[in-house]
């Protein structure tokens, strides 16, 4: 399975279908929060007739979606979160715990606006970035989910 991942899109819809067009063919979209109004995310479904697998971040109040998802693909435990409740900005002891505790393959989360993929006690942490104009540069993650693994790399908005 190929999912794009994205983040802090912050309302920035024509930069993220870029991404999603980029990135294409794509089986799955996971957008980890920070939509600010929802719109960019609801109108990437309609565009692209894709389910968004989504969850909350601090910038949208009021969200239906949840602030943490542990989500599966291939016999793979994904755990979705944005990452402020975590404090990710202080560093990753507090998430890397919680992807222990639930038994996470991988870990995948925004807030930063800093593209990372690093391994944690053998669980592979995945931040995309982040869509925002204003951030040099603009990027987002893919992976590729099958029952032997998880591979991931970021990639520009070209």
């Amino acid at each position: 399975m190929k999912v794009i991942v994205i983040s802090d899109t912050h309302g920035n819809f024509p930069l993220a279908l870029r991404a999603c067009e980029q990135a294409e063919p794509i089986d799955a979209i996971i957008h980890l929060g920070d939509s600010d109004d929802g719109n960019d995310v609801d109108l990437l479904e309609q565009f692209l007739n894709i389910d968004v697998i989504r969850v909350a971040g601090n910038c949208d109040p009021g969200s239906a979606a949840p602030r943490e998802l542990l989500w599966e693909s291939n016999g793979k435990r994904l755990l979705l979160v944005h990452g402020d409740s975590y404090r990710v900005k202080n560093g990753m002891g507090r998430l890397e715990q919680r992807a222990l505790e639930i038994g996470a393959d991988a870990v995948l989360f925004g807030h930063t606006h800093c593209a990372t993929i690093i391994t944690l006690s053998g669980k592979l942490f995945v931040n995309p970035g982040t869509l925002m104009k204003s951030v040099t540069p603009t990027t987002f993650a893919i992976l590729e989910i099958n029952s032997t693994g998880i591979e991931a790399r970021l990639q520009e908005i070209s």
